[in-house]
C-alpha cells in the first residue's frame, strides 16, 4: 500500500469519525411532515431531489464557463471532459444520453456524432439561474427515456415589478484566468413593469490551449504545417463560444407566459480527446411555456424548437493534409429538436396530489461528411447517417401522498413509445478498397440498406419512493425505480466498419472507432436506494446523510468486438480498436455520504461551515466479466466556507483514488490517485462584486479519470496516435472576476 492509498483512506476514516463528510447541506431535498396545498405545487418539491446553492453557482462562475462544471458540486455526481464547453454528465456511473437533461424544460439531444454539441453547452454557466439532480431514484414526472437520473436547469426567469413600478436591472460581469488565457464577458439586462418583463443575457468565451502542471510529451510543432507546442500544453483545448437569449414574460392574474429565443455560435472548440474538432456550431431555440393556477391546481403547457447546425474538422493542433490530395475531412450534422408537452398537478384532498402529464418529441438527424481530396475520400459525400428519425410520445402519472405527519410517498408509472428509422446510405465510392486505405464502403452500406431499420420501442417506468420521519432528528428515505431508454440514432444507424469513418462515431473520447447495431433494444435499469439523513432539529447547524444504492441494467448497451454481432473489423495496431455494440447486463452499486457542521465557536470569525462529500461507485458488464467504462474511482471533497462582513470564502480539497478498474473492451488507461486544494474569495461592496480564486493551488500533475484518452494533438487519423496516456487536468490557475449591478 503506498503513501498516497493511506493517506486516502485516513481521510476516509476521520470523515467517519467527524460526522461531517459533506459537500454541502441542500444536496438533497428532503419533504418534511407537508400539508399539500397550492404551495407545495408552487415549490415543485420532490422526493430525493437535490438543489445546487445560490454561493457555489457564485464560486464557479471564476473557475468555469462550462455549465457541466457546476454538478461536480453534487454527492455522486460528475462531469466528463469534453471539450472546453461540453462535458457530459455522470451520475454514479451512468453517463451522457442514459441521463435526463433538461434546461429550460427542454429536452435536448446531442446532433454530432462525437458529442460536441453536448446539452451542457446550450447554456452558459454565468446564465445559470438554477440547477437541480435527481441521481438514480428519479420521479416519472421528471423525465423518460433515460435511465441514470435527470438534470433539471433553469435559466434566468423574468422578474416582474410591483404593481405601478418600473424595474430596471442591468448586470455585466468578467473574469480571467492565468492558465490558458480565457476570458469571458456576460451581460444580463431586464427592464420590467407589473405585467411584462424584458430580459437579454448574452455570454461571449475565448481560451486558449492549457497547461499541465509538468511536462507529459515532447516540445516541438503540434502536426506537420502546425505551430509550435509546448511538452506541458494540452493539445486541442482552446474554444470559441458565445451564447444569446432574449426572454420576453407576461403575466395576468394567475397566469404566466414565457417566450425564450436562444442563439448560440461556437466557431471554434478543441477536442482532446476526439480526433477531430468542431469548426462550426450554431444552435437556434424558441421555447415557449404557459402556467396557470387554479382551484384544483395547476397547469403547465411548453412548446420548443431547436436547429443545429454542426460542423467538425482537424483544429490548430491536429494534421490537416494527408497524401492523395487530401486537405482536411470536413463532416457536418443538421439535428431538427420540436417537442410538446403538457402538465398538471392536482389537488385530490389536503394530502394528496396528483401528477399527470404527455410529452412529444420530434427530433430529424442528417450525418453527412463532404468528398475530400481524389483519394478515397471522394467523390460521393459519405451519408453517416440519412434523414435519421426519432420521435417520442410519453404519457405518466404520479401520485404524491402525505400519509401522516412522519409519512409521505410517491408512486409513479410512465408509457413513452419510441420510434426511430433511417434512410439508405452510401460511402464516399461505390467499391471495396484494399491496401493501406482497405475499407467495405460498398459491402457494409448495402447490408445496411437492406435490414429493416424502423424500430418501435415500448417502454415503461415505474418509481416508488417513501420517506420516514422518525423525528425532529432522523429521517429515512428509500424507494425502487425501474427507467427505460432506447439507443439513440448514432447507435442504432452508424454503419461503416473502415477505421476512419468508426474513428470519427465515438461518444465516449477513448479513441476507439465504433459501428452502430441496427438490432439493439432498450436499455432498463433497475435501481434500489436507501438514504439515512441526521440533523439538529432546525436542519441548520449539522446534518449527515448516508446513502447505499444498487443498480442493475438489462441489455445494457456496452461495447463489443465485431465479429459478435456479425460484422468484420480490422485489427488495428495502434492500441485502440474498432468496436460494435451490442445489448448486454450491468451491475452498479455505491456508496454516498455527505454532511456539514456549522463551527459555532469561531463566531467573531463570521459563520464558518465545514462541508465534504464521499463518493464510491464500482460498474461490471456481468455479461463479459469487464468492468464499465468512465466510473469514477473513490472520492473524497472537504471544504471550509466562511461569511464574514462583505466577505465570502471557501477553501475546498479533492481527494480522488487511482483509477484501476478499467474497461478492458475499451482499453481504458489507469490514472493515478491525486489531491487537489482550490481556494476562492468573493468581496461585495454595494452593487460590485470582486472575485478571486486558486485552482489547483499546490500545482498539481493528474490525469483526469473521466478525461478519456489524449488524441489532441498530431496525425489523429495515422497510427502514429498511440493509445497510451489520458487527458492531463488543468495546472495551477490565478483567476479574478468582477461584477457590476448597474
Amino acid at each position: 500500500m503506498n503513501s498516497s492509498q493511506k493517506k486516502f483512506i485516513a481521510l476516509n476514516a476521520l470523515t467517519y469519525i467527524l460526522f461531517s463528510p459533506i459537500i454541502h447541506a441542500k444536496d438533497e431535498i428532503q419533504i418534511p411532515s407537508i400539508d399539500i396545498t397550492g404551495a407545495a405545487i408552487n415549490e415543485q418539491s420532490y422526493i430525493s431531489g437535490g438543489s445546487l446553492a445560490d454561493e457555489l453557482i457564485r464560486f464557479n462562475s471564476i473557475k468555469s464557463n462550462d455549465t457541466g462544471s457546476l454538478l461536480d458540486y453534487f454527492t455522486g455526481v460528475n462531469s466528463a471532459n469534453n471539450g472546453g464547453t461540453s462535458s457530459m454528465p455522470v451520475i454514479r456511473g451512468l453517463a451522457d444520453d442514459r441521463i435526463k437533461i433538461k434546461v429550460d424544460g427542454m429536452d435536448l439531444i446531442s446532433a454530432c456524432a462525437n458529442h460536441m454539441n453536448s446539452p451542457l453547452s446550450t447554456i452558459d454557466s454565468a446564465n445559470v439561474e438554477s440547477i437541480k439532480i435527481f441521481a438514480g431514484l428519479t420521479p416519472v414526472s421528471m423525465g423518460g427515456d433515460s435511465i441514470g437520473g435527470s438534470i433539471v436547469i433553469n435559466s434566468i426567469q423574468p422578474e416582474f415589478a410591483k404593481r405601478g413600478e418600473r424595474l430596471l436591472k442591468n448586470k455585466v460581469s468578467t473574469f480571467y484566468k492565468t492558465n490558458n488565457k480565457a476570458t469571458r464577458i456576460n451581460i444580463n439586462s431586464s427592464i420590467a413593469s407589473d405585467k411584462f418583463s424584458f430580459n437579454y443575457n448574452g455570454s461571449y468565451s475565448d481560451a486558449q490551449n492549457f497547461k499541465a502542471a509538468k511536462h507529459f510529451k515532447n516540445s516541438g510543432a503540434a502536426a506537420s504545417g502546425r505551430e509550435f507546442i509546448r511538452g506541458d500544453e494540452v493539445g486541442s483545448s482552446a474554444f470559441k463560444d458565445g451564447n444569446h437569449m432574449l426572454t420576453f414574460g407576461t403575466r395576468r392574474n394567475k397566469q404566466i407566459f414565457n417566450f425564450k429565443v436562444g442563439y448560440q455560435n461556437t466557431p471554434d472548440q478543441g477536442f482532446s480527446n476526439q480526433r477531430m474538432d468542431t469548426t462550426k456550431n450554431e444552435i437556434m431555440k424558441i421555447n415557449m411555456s404557459y402556467q396557470n393556477t387554479y382551484d384544483w391546481g395547476k397547469l403547465e403547457t411548453r412548446f420548443f424548437n431547436e436547429k443545429t447546425q454542426h460542423s467538425h474538422n482537424f483544429g490548430q493542433d491536429k494534421q490537416l493534409a494527408y497524401s492523395m490530395n487530401v486537405v482536411g475531412m470536413p463532416m457536418n450534422a443538421e439535428g431538427g429538436n420540436l417537442g410538446l408537452s403538457m402538465k398538471a398537478d392536482i389537488l385530490l384532498s389536503q394530502k394528496d396530489l396528483i401528477t399527470v402529464g404527455s410529452e412529444f418529441q420530434r427530433y430529424r438527424l442528417d450525418d453527412w461528411w463532404t468528398h475530400s481530396g481524389t483519394g478515397p475520400m471522394s467523390p460521393n459525400t459519405f451519408q453517416n447517417i440519412n434523414h435519421g428519425e426519432r420521435d417520442r410520445f410519453d404519457i405518466y402519472a404520479e401520485w404524491l401522498k402525505s400519509w401522516s405527519s412522519n409519512l409521505n410517498s410517491s408512486i409513479g408509472i410512465r408509457y413513452g413509445h419510441v420510434r426511430s428509422n433511417s434512410g439508405n446510405v452510401h460511402g464516399y465510392n461505390n467499391n471495396n478498397i484494399t491496401g493501406s486505405t482497405t475499407h467495405n464502403q460498398l459491402k457494409n452500406s448495402t447490408a445496411f440498406n437492406s435490414l429493416d431499420r424502423s424500430k418501435n420501442d415500448h417502454n415503461i417506468d415505474l418509481s416508488f419512493l417513501g420517506e420516514y420521519i422518525a423525528n425532529k432528528y432522523q429521517s429515512y428515505e428509500m424507494g425502487y425505480a425501474m427507467k427505460t431508454r432506447s439507443p439513440n440514432l448514432y447507435e442504432r444507424y452508424t454503419w461503416s466498419t473502415w477505421m476512419m469513418a468508426a474513428n470519427m462515431n465515438n461518444t465516449y473520447g477513448d479513441g476507439n472507432g465504433y459501428v452502430g447495431n441496427v438490432s439493439l433494444k432498450p436499455e432498463t435499469a433497475h435501481t434500489l436506494s436507501l438514504s439515512s439523513n441526521w440533523h439538529d432539529e432546525l436542519k441548520k447547524y449539522w446534518s449527515f446523510k448516508i446513502t447505499p444504492y444498487f443498480t442493475y441494467v438489462d441489455d445494457y448497451i456496452d461495447a463489443v468486438a465485431c465479429n459478435e454481432v456479425g460484422k468484420s473489423c480490422m485489427s488495428r495496431s495502434d492500441g485502440f480498436s474498432t468496436l460494435s455494440l451490442d445489448n448486454q447486463t450491468a451491475r452498479i452499486y455505491g456508496l454516498d455520504i455527505s454532511g456539514n457542521k456549522s463551527l459555532t465557536n469561531f463566531k467573531d470569525y463570521g459563520n464558518i461551515v465545514l462541508k465534504g462529500s464521499f463518493s464510491y461507485t464500482r460498474g461490471k458488464n456481468t455479461d463479459a466479466n469487464d468492468n464499465l467504462y468512465r466510473i469514477m474511482p473513490a472520492n473524497f471533497q472537504l471544504a471550509l466556507e466562511q461569511n464574514y462582513n462583505q466577505w465570502t470564502n471557501r477553501l475546498e480539497g479533492n481527494l480522488v483514488n487511482k483509477k484501476s478498474n478499467l474497461s478492458q473492451i475499451r482499453n481504458e488507461n489507469k490514472s493515478s490517485g491525486y489531491g487537489l486544494v482550490n481556494l476562492f474569495s468573493t468581496y461585495d461592496y454595494k452593487t460590485t462584486q470582486l472575485s478571486f480564486g486558486i485552482t489547483n493551488l499546490f500545482d498539481k500533475y493528474y490525469i483526469n479519470p473521466l478525461g478519456g484518452n489524449y488524441v489532441g494533438q498530431g496525425a489523429t487519423m495515422m497510427t502514429g496516435i498511440s493509445n497510451n496516456i489520458g487527458v492531463p487536468g488543468m495546472g495551477r490557475s490565478f483567476n479574478v472576476g468582477l461584477t457590476i449591478d448597474l
